[in-house]
């Protein structure tokens, strides 16, 4: 009976029916005027409105991946973000290590030579000591033996916030679009590292490295790349790394693209917003310290730092989404810079949403694909 699960959803449905029904037939046992049918009226109510926004809450949470389960939505998560012994990152651990793997939604063939591989991994950054879960796709020439040599380009997908990692592929479906468009010929295989940009639960850290708190930033800069080059065949050069996300994940991948150019290549933000926010989710991200601040707001670094050798992806919608004058004040920042390339996509409408990013994904792995190499 977890969270996400058809049961609990189901059996929220049901009893919102049992007590509609209840209550329309039991109403007019109720009709008087006594104190114990009053109170009957007024739990019934509020009984069949509760398992109403319950049922509501469930469905909306299984369609948009917010919490991954109870635990997630009490705040109570408590095995992510736990520090390990590192005494065996030398050895043949590693800070990457494959714990189970997930089938591929709309491969054909159970073999990975055919439809790729999804694995789930946990990963510890070394020098930040932050330990979260990811999915890494495989395409599936990584399995053909005509490509064991060679390595690929690796593109970072992030959720927003709270998101979970498992709606990337069940939700968002970037794995099964990366195959059909390399099976098309529309991009080149690609490894795909899926996760959550929250290291560091229940906290929102906006990808910042706070002072005394997650070294969030160093962790997507550096140790995230190195574990994931540790353990498989990916291109080491600047060129072969990219980075996307949605919402939270797409600021972070804006920021990560313009702070980090010689680790990420591109970077594209679905429905991104262009400063960290300070609200009860993030807590104090910067302690007083200004020069934190404006490094975390996009538009501060466009006009006071060197314009970053990258290439920005921005999207937005002209009904629907908030951020719509925002992304074009802020691709006009970039083009006035002459040295990051900047692109678009404008959905003539679209709301802040799964449905919305899904239209946006295909043209976005395109993209990346063709501003990445492989070596």
């Amino acid at each position: 009976m977890g969270l996400t699960s058809n049961a609990t959803l189901v059996l929220a449905i049901a009893l919102a029916v049992l007590l509609f029904v209840g209550t329309v037939w039991l109403w007019p046992r109720l009709a008087r005027g006594s104190w114990r049918a009053v109170g009957g009226r007024v739990g019934l109510l509020l009984a069949t409105q509760l398992t109403l926004f319950v049922s509501v809450g469930l469905a909306a949470n299984q369609a948009f991946g917010f919490y991954a389960s109870w635990a997630d939505l009490l705040g109570r998560e408590n095995d992510q973000g736990v520090v390990v012994n590192h005494t065996a990152l030398g050895g043949s651990g590693g800070p990457l290590q494959v714990v189970d793997t997930v089938r591929l939604q709309g491969a054909t063939g159970a073999r990975p030579r055919t439809g790729g591989q999804i694995q789930k991994v946990d990963i510890v950054g070394r020098r930040t000591h932050i330990a979260t879960p990811a999915y890494v796709y495989l395409p599936p020439e990584y399995f053909q033996p005509q490509y064991r040599t060679r390595t690929f380009p690796a593109a970072v997908v992030l959720t927003g916030y709270p998101g979970t990692a498992e709606a990337l592929f069940s939700k968002l479906h970037y794995p099964s679009t990366a195959l059909a468009l390399a099976k098309n010929g529309r991009m080149q295989p690609m490894i795909l590292v899926m996760l959550r940009p929250t290291v560091a639960p229940p906290r929102d850290t906006e990808c910042v490295d706070i002072p005394g708190g997650p070294q969030t930033e160093t962790f997507f800069a550096e140790d995230l790349p190195d574990a994931v080059l540790a353990h498989y065949r990916v291109g080491r050069k600047p060129g072969s790394w990219g980075v996307i996300g949605d919402s939270t994940g797409g600021y972070c991948a804006l920021k990560l693209a313009m702070h980090h150019p010689r680790v990420y290549a591109a970077g594209a933000g679905l429905s991104p917003y262009y400063r960290a926010p300070i609200d009860p989710t993030t807590g104090d991200l910067f302690h007083g310290r200004r020069e934190l601040r404006g490094r975390a707001d996009l538009w501060w670094c466009l006009k006071h730092l060197p314009p970053p050798d990258t290439s920005l992806l921005v999207t937005s919608s002209r009904v629907g989404e908030s951020n719509y004058k925002d992304t074009l004040k802020f691709i006009e920042r970039v083009q006035a810079t002459r040295l990051t390339r900047i692109s678009s996509i404008i959905l003539e409408s679209g709301g802040h949403n799964f449905n919305t990013w899904r239209r946006e994904i295909p043209g976005t792995l395109q993209w990346i694909s063709g501003r990445l190499s492989d070596r």
